[in-house]
């Protein structure tokens, strides 16, 4: 079943205490952005100064040219997946690898301009790719449905795999992505911007329980 994961995207530690908490009574998942001004035009806050309430399920988006040298604190944060991008620096194949020994589940996220092609060596040690279309380190973005051409590519590849999307949700395409194969919406401005954001988070969860029903 499809799932809504409301993203905390911060460049201060208040702010990112503000998203948390404005989520934390009734968010299950959530996707944590991380930039570093390298990958990203904007720097948003350390690894180091993340945390999450207790029983919450915290997937991390790495927006990182470099992921080798970090990939031992994360272990210690023990998030539920680490999603990095395919067009960061080094081996993409030696990066998945490197998460797997430390017991982490494999996320790759793939900019708009990506091709599935990119991850396809690396298959077999990915849980979940990231479908992007949102603007690196913000809110927000504009939800590109013809992405959703990767779906089928990526079923073909590994007909199990989580795909989830990332940039542009609301309740009007909710279900569109749903019905294009889209397993995990990860939603920020909709949210976040809501004037209730717990209204908001579950009439993305109706929205997308009546697809599935």
């Amino acid at each position: 079943m499809a799932v809504i994961c409301p993203t905390v995207t911060a460049a201060e530690p208040h702010e990112y205490r503000e998203q948390i908490e404005r989520i934390a009574p009734f968010a299950h998942r959530i996707h944590i952005d991380l930039a570093d001004g390298v990958f990203t035009p904007n720097k948003l806050i350390d690894l180091m100064q993340v945390w999450w309430p207790v029983g919450m399920v915290a997937d991390i988006h790495l927006m990182y040219e470099a992921v080798i040298p970090f990939i031992e604190q994360l272990k210690d944060q023990k998030p539920h997946m680490v999603i990095v991008h395919a067009e960061c620096a080094g081996n993409f194949y030696d990066i998945a690898r490197a998460l797997k020994e430390k017991d982490i589940r494999v996320g790759v996220a793939l900019l708009p301009e990506t091709g599935v092609e990119k991850i396809a060596p690396a298959i077999d040690d990915i849980d979940h790719v990231l479908i992007f279309s949102g603007d690196l380190g913000y809110f927000g973005g504009t939800a590109k449905l013809q992405l959703l051409d990767k779906v089928p590519a990526l079923r073909a590849l590994k007909p199990e795999l989580e795909i989830g999307w990332d940039g542009g949700i609301n309740s009007d395409n909710a279900g569109k992505l749903v019905l294009g194969g889209i397993d995990v919406l990860n939603t920020g401005g909709a949210i976040h911007k809501a004037k209730n954001p717990e209204a908001a988070y579950d009439k993305l969860s109706t929205v997308i329980g009546e697809v599935r029903a």
